[in-house]
């Protein structure tokens, strides 16, 4: 199906919603940054009453900062693998791997990760990637020149080779051994942080998300918005988002925000 404009997302949909999640790299930052009316976004979505959760591929560093300081209920990270979320008497973590398993896996890790280096000249590991407990992701434009495409197609084939699993988002390849994406994340969450079963209310949910990466939640979820240069990887992808909207990372999302705030008769 082509993606539509946001203008054909209507009322009952937008009053029926519980909840929003949304990718964060390009989602909600632009050029590298947080863009400050799309943070104010997330509060606003929660002073009407909607969860809020953000689904990333960055690390579980991040996503112990992100529960615990930024408007949100909960928020997924590297891809799926882990979830955290905030309790009256602190933090929650969750974890989709034992200790012993996230460790066997990042000899594997990091084992490929010296292989890629040298196979794909210009990349580098992710800046981020020390605070990271089950991926490797693999820069090929947020810290390092942008590689052309067919380098990103090397970084993708050698993880395939490996066995490992991997997803492109705007800014790395993140790989990992196990069966997980952000789809199975999310549910986890919901489980643990709410205690409800998510495919039980995959239709009351908003998705936003920019990039290959987020072709699983695009998939599972009937309501998900693309911000504009979503566009640009459509390509790759089966499923696409079913609305689009005008504005490009953060800018689009708090788009978004504001097209459900109003149906709502929250703004």
């Amino acid at each position: 199906m082509t993606p539509e404009g946001l203008h054909t997302l209507d009322a009952a949909i937008a009053r029926d919603l519980v909840g929003v999640f949304c990718d964060i790299d390009d989602t909600l930052t632009w050029e590298g940054r947080l863009v400050p009316d799309a943070f104010l976004a997330l509060q606003r979505l929660r002073d009407a009453g909607l969860r809020v959760v953000p689904v990333t591929g960055r690390p579980a560093g991040w996503v112990d900062h992100i529960a615990r300081m930024w408007p949100v209920d909960g928020c997924v990270g590297e891809n799926g693998g882990l979830w955290f979320w905030m309790e009256e008497d602190g933090l929650r973590r969750g974890f989709l791997q034992d200790a012993a398993t996230r460790a066997e896996h990042r000899g594997r890790l990091d084992a490929l990760a010296a292989s890629i280096l040298a196979e794909v000249p210009g990349t580098a590991l992710a800046s981020d990637q020390p605070y990271r407990e089950l991926d490797l992701a693999v820069d090929f434009c947020e810290d390092v020149d942008p590689l052309p495409q067919r380098a990103i197609d090397d970084i993708v084939a050698a993880f395939q080779r490996a066995g490992a699993t991997c997803k492109v988002s705007s800014i790395h390849v993140n790989g990992w051994y196990g069966d997980f994406d952000k789809r199975v994340g999310c549910r986890n969450l919901v489980r643990d942080a709410f205690g409800e079963d998510l495919d039980d209310s995959r239709d009351r949910w908003l998705y936003v998300g920019d990039s290959a990466n987020d072709e699983p939640m695009f998939a599972a979820f009937p309501y998900a918005c693309g911000v504009a240069n979503v566009r640009d990887f459509l390509p790759r992808m089966k499923a696409w988002p079913r609305w689009i909207a005008r504005g490009s990372g953060g800018h689009g999302f708090a788009e978004i925000a504001d097209r459900v705030l109003d149906l709502r008769g929250s703004k």
